[in-house]
């Protein structure tokens, strides 16, 4: 009897660790296959293109750093970046700001009218914004925002604020209301208690919200390309959308351009992770 029940849980643990096994080839596979492409694309950003061209899938024999200062320069890539930078973080911060206190009320106050008006936020998550562009077009023209960068941005914090504030409103509605009772109970106001409490305990959405519209504006090409005419306010993306067509022969020199514009996202998602894995399993167990 023990003999028997010692095989069973042998072979319960053998299923089980067959099956993580198969699995972890898995995500390995998916990862070489995921990381392929860019890893090449980095190392032909190096290359000549005498190099490119006796060989497109081998790693540089010599390192052309000065490829990267070249499609800088060539691309007027620090004009892009900073507009960009100014555009990025002004949708962030906009749209952090006004759909958290959105979402705070939405979720913490009983008022007419309050499921109605939540609904009419999720409305916009079932309607791409690609539909509203002429309105938005005419709006920013009739506001004098187009050609803008503070336009621009307004338009981004429009269409982010319907996913945010249902972000948010769900982590604000879970909070103990024994926290906001006794902060009411010390006299604190409706405002203070939205953002010396309660703001600080939902984080992980912060940071959800925050890498999802960062990644989303700084790589995004749609917006910029209708609302932004001058080529002094283009976005990096615009920038390189115009690099690529000058320069369509170079490839050395288009990857090294898109690489530039690569490396803050990768590296605002490696500063953001932990917080933005952990905002989406909270935000699915509840």
């Amino acid at each position: 009897m023990l003999s028997t029940n010692v095989l069973r849980q042998f072979l319960h643990w053998l299923e089980r660790r067959h099956k993580r096994v198969f699995l972890y080839i898995l995500l390995i596979a998916y990862g070489l296959i995921t990381l392929y492409p860019l890893l090449q694309g980095v190392f032909t950003s190096f290359k000549s293109l005498n190099e490119i061209y006796q060989g497109a899938l081998t790693p540089p024999s010599t390192m052309h750093w000065h490829n990267y200062v070249e499609a800088w320069t060539r691309g007027g890539f620090g004009v892009c970046f900073w507009n960009t930078i100014i555009v990025t973080v002004l949708s962030v911060a906009g749209t952090i700001f006004f759909s958290s206190m959105a979402g705070y009320v939405l979720a913490r106050h009983v008022f007419w009218g309050d499921n109605a008006l939540l609904m009419y936020f999720l409305a916009g998550l079932m309607l791409p914004y690609r539909l509203a562009i002429i309105p938005l077009f005419v709006l920013l023209r009739d506001l004098r925002l187009l050609d803008n960068l503070f336009g621009l941005a307004c338009a981004y914090i429009g269409s982010s604020i319907p996913f945010s504030v249902f972000i948010f409103s769900n982590y604000f509605r879970y909070l103990p209301k024994e926290i906001e009772e006794a902060a009411i109970i010390d006299g604190a106001s409706v405002f203070r208690i939205y953002l010396q409490v309660l703001l600080p305990l939902v984080r992980p959405a912060l940071a959800t919200v925050a890498t999802v519209v960062f990644v989303w504006v700084w790589n995004d090409v749609f917006l910029p390309l209708v609302l932004i005419q001058s080529p002094e306010k283009r976005t990096l993306m615009l920038g390189l959308n115009a690099f690529f067509g000058r320069y369509l022969n170079e490839w050395n020199l288009i990857l090294a351009g898109a690489n530039i514009t690569l490396i803050p996202v990768i590296f605002f998602y490696i500063f953001a992770s932990r917080q933005f894995i952990e905002g989406l399993v909270l935000g699915a167990r509840r």
